[in-house]
């Protein structure tokens, strides 16, 4: 039989075989859903009801593939998730619309059982068909193809501009992984993230780098993506010229940032040529963004077909994220309840908006991306970077090592093996490179610890009196910052919602002068409005004479780093110790010791930054455990200096060249993804089956 032939025939039988499995769905989702029938008001024989549904299952199908295209393309302007609602009511509709179809009007249902029906449906028959296209490797492009969206469906030329022979890079931030905490995953006869084992120490290396000072994903990916994170003291800081605060999940602030750090680095970023950047902070210089806060407004040659409105114009994937988004919130508020009722201790609060910000990161966020990155690779496209932020989100607020994040961290590595899969079906090799952009320490908080919050301490050691509960502002230090900090700002981006206006630092209710006391994880930061520019120790002291004393002498408080007329920048401890960055000389026990080697390095850089703070706060930690103390409502936290959130991963092909043999800083990190995408470029790969089953490089 030739092999055009052959290849109808199983197409013809895999067409029939989702038919059937649509028909049987339906007919029992009539027998069940008591809003829904196939039968006239008389009854029908078993026969008559089935031939009914195969009616109503073949014009719902013809409509899908005939009507539900058009459809999408009117909505490419929708936000995704106003699409994946819009989903559910199109898709319900066109199934009113098979059924008003059927003779005699058998089929009848009310429009929120149709939706329903229809999402089952459709839930049912992409499930058959993946089933039946495991072993066909045509089957299984052109179902990776669908996922790139329009032109690569309809035949036409990938957007990319990448040669083919040459590699493309995917880089997949896994974002708040810690080296420990990867090295803990991947070990053992049954890891918990199987397909990163199975690339460890085969296909890829995996190497520990140190991150600066700020150890968070504002400064961390803005310097891998734009080669520098020059002035970015902390998440949130008050630039005292202008009295405004800077938060990196800003929109405004963010793309003030990259403005920065594009102005530094003398480029505009490491996805500059034919790149994509798929839910993160900044662009990278991409023309290709889906969920990115620095790009508040895409022009039509920056909207994204490739994965992301292309993964909900599909009804199935809608229905099946619509489905994990409600599973996502029972099980946040079982697990919620679970902990209080077994009085675990320590805990935060996980009540308000806190679920579905959890949900939108666990499910909603992770589906997107992993669709956008693998209609990225099927278009060809060179150069790739994806943040996924599940498990940083949920590791904030249950601790890193908590029940609930190893089903996050298990479900992101199904992540990485859905892009792999997408990899092998590309029409060129891939280099995936993961990484990290920091880890995340266990602690309990400061105020949890301690009894009061890092403003109040500042405030008493002022002299001033406590600020009324009811006037704490948002982000304050020790003060509950929003639900899911990190993640609300991609979801209020991906629901094109305006910005949260900026709350003005200070208020009648401290005082006019008071200090302002931010917060970013065990890292507080203390501006001095009162006192002009940045304000040396000695100023500080002759304002406030016991400010200084009282929070270097606390308990709870590791360090402070101040400037000083006479020595430049100090860092100083309890009992009258002080470390001089500028001359290396130490007073006492060094402030600095428990932190490791690097850390004199890491502060001494940030003590440079033109907006650093008056006063630097880092929180203790504990030697043993690695423990901290977050100035923010948070159990996982990362920010500062102390245990495991300094040191995150990097997994690279041992087709690249090895990294430097140590990473210091997210600069670093930056230098060596530019020269591993020069190395792709200037070495073609050689060719290679287009479906294989080893793991990607």
């Amino acid at each position: 039989m030739p092999v055009t032939a052959w290849r109808a025939g199983a197409a013809l039988l895999r067409v029939l075989a989702v038919w059937a499995v649509s028909t049987l769905t339906m007919v029992l989702l009539a027998l069940l859903l008591p809003g829904f029938r196939l039968q006239s008001a008389d009854g029908d024989s078993l026969t008559r009801l089935g031939l009914t549904a195969a009616l109503g299952a073949g014009f719902f199908g013809l409509l899908n593939a005939l009507v539900w295209p058009w459809l999408v393309r009117a909505l490419l302007l929708v936000p995704a998730l106003v699409l994946g609602l819009l989903v559910f009511l199109l898709n319900g509709s066109l199934l009113l619309l098979a059924l008003s179809a059927v003779p005699e009007g058998r089929g009848a249902a009310s429009p929120a059982v149709a939706a329903v029906v229809a999402a089952v449906m459709s839930i049912a028959s992409s499930g058959t068909s993946t089933l039946l296209a495991v072993r066909d490797t045509g089957a299984q492009r052109r179902r990776m193809r669908r996922l790139a969206g329009w032109r690569a469906t309809r035949g036409q030329p990938a957007p990319s501009s990448g040669t083919p022979g040459t590699p493309g890079t995917v880089f997949l931030q896994l974002d708040g992984v810690g080296y420990e905490l990867l090295c803990e995953a991947v070990a053992g006869e049954r890891p918990l993230m199987p397909t990163l084992a199975a690339m460890c120490g085969t296909t890829h290396r995996l190497t520990p780098w140190r991150t600066d000072w700020s150890s968070q994903t504002g400064a961390s990916q803005l310097a891998i993506l734009h080669g520098s994170n020059e002035d970015v003291p902390a998440f949130r800081w008050y630039e005292k010229e202008t009295g405004e605060l800077i938060v990196s999940n800003r929109p405004s602030s963010a793309a003030e940032l990259q403005r920065r750090a594009t102005a530094r680095s003398g480029h505009p970023g490491l996805l500059a040529h034919d790149g994509a950047s798929r839910g993160n902070l900044f662009s990278g210089g991409a023309d290709q963004v889906a969920l990115v806060l620095s790009v508040a407004r895409r022009g039509p040659g920056q909207r994204s077909r490739a994965g992301y409105f292309a993964y909900f114009s599909d009804p199935a994937h809608a229905a099946r994220t619509a489905l994990s988004f409600l599973a996502e919130l029972v099980r946040e508020v079982g697990q919620s309840l679970g902990a209080r009722l077994r009085g675990e201790r320590p805990r935060v609060a996980r009540g308000g908006l806190y679920p579905l910000i959890r949900a939108f990161a666990t499910v909603v966020q992770r589906d997107v991306v992993t669709a956008a990155v693998a209609g990225d690779v099927i278009n060809g496209r060179t150069a790739v970077y994806a943040d996924l932020v599940a498990y940083d989100e949920v590791a904030h607020h249950s601790g890193p090592r908590g029940r609930d994040t190893r089903q996050v961290l298990a479900g992101i590595d199904r992540c990485v093996a859905a892009i792999a899969q997408a990899i092998r079906y590309a029409p060129r090799p891939y280099h995936l490179v993961l990484l990290s952009d920091h880890g995340q320490s266990q602690g309990e908080t400061f105020r949890s610890r301690y009894g009061l919050s890092l403003e109040e301490l500042v405030r008493a050691g002022c002299g001033r009196p406590p600020v009324p509960r009811q006037a704490c502002r948002t982000g304050a230090a020790g003060e509950r910052e929003p639900a899911g900090a990190e993640a609300r700002g991609v979801a209020r981006a991906a629901l094109h919602r305006p910005e949260e206006p900026p709350e003005p630092p200070g208020g009648p209710a401290r005082g006019r002068g008071a200090p302002i006391v931010l917060g970013s994880g065990n890292l507080g930061l203390i501006s001095l409005p009162d006192l002009p520019g940045r304000a040396s120790a000695e100023a500080i002291t002759a304002r406030y004479p016991d400010l200084l004393r009282t929070l270097a002498d606390h308990r709870g408080i590791g360090f402070l780093l101040v400037h000083s007329e006479r020595h430049g920048p100090v860092v100083l401890g309890a009992g009258g110790a002080q470390h001089r960055l500028a001359t290396g000389e130490v007073l006492g026990a060094d402030p600095l010791a428990p932190f490791g080697p690097g850390a004199a390095d890491a502060v001494r850089r940030t003590a440079g930054f033109p907006h650093a703070a008056d006063i630097m706060v880092n929180s203790a930690v504990d030697p043993d455990t690695g423990e901290v103390h977050a100035f923010e409502d948070q159990l996982g936290s990362h920010g500062g200096l102390g245990g495991e959130q300094s040191r995150a991963f990097l997994m690279s092909p041992l087709a690249l060249s090895p990294p430097d043999a140590e990473l210091v800083g997210a600069e670093a990190v930056h230098r060596v993804l530019r020269r591993w995408l020069a190395e792709a470029a200037a070495h073609p790969a050689e060719p290679r089956p287009r479906a294989t089953t080893g793991t990607p490089s």
